[in-house]
């Protein structure tokens, strides 16, 4: 992966391809190997024509490990998005997130909103409003000393997960407190680009897709059928229907 300094924070990338530019944010305990290349996402958008982006978020993957919650608010994620499209000299493209990557993106298109052409929030709807619960629960599991112990299904799912991907543990419990910010209904009705929300039918986190695209000017759902959190992420109705719609974006 390449590196860049974003605003002193070393943050890890990697830019494949030729084409119209899109960037790919991932979601949390997760990196970009993991959320858009395993999952076949980066050589589906090469294939369409996109030159595509994806960052490692702080405290994940290879970019820098940070232990304050403070230093993960996603006005400061999405800048380090900002940034990087700084960094390559693009002036706007679209966006892709999941998960806490869809926070991180929707940040980014209301706080930024020349940087982002359109934009897809998969894997969150009105929990982006409404905001999940649980971090400190999850922040609990990340750093007990005996994860057999853990009774709570979404600390242990983290937990898990996190040793899978032999991520910082103690970056990762500041990142999931230091996220927790919500956007409100009038931040939403000010976002100008056109907005994909996907999200699966089974997923029980992040709320209704519907609901959220009803408070964006420009926003549609996308039901990925018979998917929860985890599994939409590399959904085939979820690739497909996030192209489609970038494509009518372009066709105007």
């Amino acid at each position: 992966m390449q590196h860049f300094s974003s605003d002193g924070i070393d943050i890890a990338f990697t830019d494949e391809g030729e084409g119209r530019p899109v960037l790919l944010i991932h979601g949390f305990g997760s990196n970009s190997n993991v959320n858009w290349r395993a999952t076949g996402w980066m050589n589906r958008l090469r294939l369409a024509g996109y030159r595509v982006i994806a960052l490692d978020n702080r405290g994940h993957g290879q970019s820098e490990k940070l232990y304050d919650p403070a230093a993960y608010h996603p006005l400061l994620m999405a800048g380090d998005a900002a940034n990087l499209l700084d960094h390559l000299g693009i002036a706007a493209a679209a966006v892709i997130g999941y998960s806490m990557g869809g926070r991180i993106t929707a940040f980014l298109a209301a706080q930024h909103p020349r940087r982002v052409q359109a934009a897809v929030l998969g894997g969150i709807g009105m929990s982006l409003v409404t905001g999940r619960g649980g971090e400190e629960t999850i922040a609990a599991a990340l750093l007990t000393t005996d994860p057999e112990s853990l009774t709570d299904a979404s600390g242990r799912t983290y937990r898990k997960f996190a040793d899978q991907t032999k991520s910082d543990r103690r970056a990762l419990a500041a990142c999931i407190v230091g996220q927790a910010r919500n956007l409100t209904p009038t931040q939403l009705a000010g976002i100008a680009a056109p907005v994909l929300v996907a999200i699966g039918t089974r997923d029980e986190t992040a709320g209704s897709a519907a609901e959220l695209a009803a408070l964006i000017p420009q926003g549609v759902a996308l039901d990925i059928p018979d998917r929860d959190h985890m599994l939409a992420t590399g959904d085939k109705v979820f690739k497909e229907g996030a192209i489609a719609f970038l494509a009518r974006q372009e066709a105007g």
